[in-house]
């Protein structure tokens, strides 16, 4: 079975040799901090210049044996806003960020305390600006992957979610005020966000679309204890625009659609399955009311989960050992009938050592080795 093919048997619920693997696949499975990298190039014996476009040397994926190969990008355009200032860096919303553990964080929001007037008047980013040369590079990549390798193509996501970017840019407990306080700003906001994601996915989907075999949205829709806010609250603000974003993506492509949303959202499933997604992301361990067996029990047979194997403890604190033996039970629960995508459940940060990303692969082989008598 091919890396493509097994991809596809998994995501449809078919009969695939084994769980995909993927790492770097996807924007929330990258491999931050560069040292984990080439710890994990000497530990599987590779050594000279990084290959391939991706985040992680094409090598280290071929010896862990990766199905997925990620393309694409955000390919927001330069705005006025854009600049450095005392430390903190602004992006083309006007975000400010500052750079903490060697990650970007955000320090400043631009539309903090506005009124609905000033919220319109704010300038976004002109999707007319997006860097063509930019998009047709990666569609020559997308290409390439398609036609060249057997791997399953994943379209990075290139707009933020209305949700996320509505907390970046108003803050958090700014917006989430307005969710119950002001929803004819929360509407108008989210309404102009989808006009911008619709001019942007146009443009990004007429190269990509037809050379990928998944696409992605990222947008948090929880916390660890819960959702940000009620059923009723997301089906009036987030599930609207959400599903006519699903929606217009699929008319220009075939590919099957990963949603990313961190946190305790198991209420929201049903709704986002309405708007269209096909594979949930990341299956954040140890949540409220998203444990593995739950989430394959009541939608197992609806929805493929990609993730589920701890970063906040496990592979940043737990041994070897540990990481094969949660990797082994995970894949006993989640790996039945296709429909599992095996991943850490984030990015790979400082802290998890290079050997227990690769006893999370081990792990899994081992796993099938044995389940196949081998």
């Amino acid at each position: 079975m091919t890396h493509r093919e097994r991809f596809y048997e998994v995501v449809t619920h078919g009969h695939p040799d084994r769980a995909v693997y993927d790492l770097s696949g996807s924007p929330q499975t990258n491999i931050d901090y560069e040292v984990t990298k080439k710890e994990l190039a000497r530990l599987l014996n590779i050594t000279g210049e990084k290959q391939g476009f991706y985040n992680v040397d094409e090598r280290i994926l071929t010896a862990l044996d990766i199905d997925t190969r990620r393309i694409g990008g955000m390919p927001t355009p330069v705005t006025p806003h854009c600049r450095k200032e005392n430390g903190i860096t602004y992006d083309s919303w006007g975000i400010g960020y500052k750079e903490i553990d060697g990650r970007m964080e955000i320090c400043e929001n631009p539309l903090r305390d506005c009124t609905i007037d000033e919220m319109m008047d704010y300038e976004f980013p002109d999707p007319e600006k997006v860097d063509r040369k930019l998009i047709q590079t990666w569609a020559e990549q997308a290409k390439m992957l398609h036609e060249q390798t057997d791997y399953a193509v994943v379209a990075e996501h290139p707009v933020l979610g209305v949700f996320e970017l509505g907390c970046w840019m108003f803050g958090f407990d700014d917006y989430l005020y307005r969710l119950a306080g002001e929803p004819e700003m929360v509407h108008a906001f989210s309404q102009r966000v989808l006009d911008y994601q619709k001019k942007v996915i146009d443009i990004y989907y007429s190269a990509l679309g037809r050379y990928i075999d998944c696409t992605t949205s990222g947008d948090d829709f929880g916390t660890q204890n819960g959702p940000f806010m009620s059923n009723e609250m997301f089906k009036e603000f987030i599930y609207p625009y959400f599903k006519e974003r699903v929606a217009y993506t699929k008319q220009y492509t075939e590919a099957f659609y990963k949603h990313h949303t961190c946190g305790s959202v198991y209420s929201f499933i049903p709704m986002m399955l309405e708007c269209g997604i096909d594979i949930l992301n990341p299956i954040q361990p140890g949540v409220y009311m998203m444990e593995c067996g739950r989430l394959k029990e009541e939608f197992g047979d609806r929805l493929t989960f990609w993730g589920g194997i701890d970063t906040q403890h496990l592979l940043n604190g737990g041994t070897e050992q540990e990481v094969k033996d949660v990797v082994k039970e995970t894949l006993s629960v989640m790996d039945i009938n296709g429909g599992y995508i095996l991943s850490p459940a984030h990015t790979i940060q400082y802290d998890v050592p290079a050997q227990n990303l690769i006893a999370l692969y081990r792990g899994a082989d081992e796993y099938y080795e044995a389940k196949n008598g081998r």
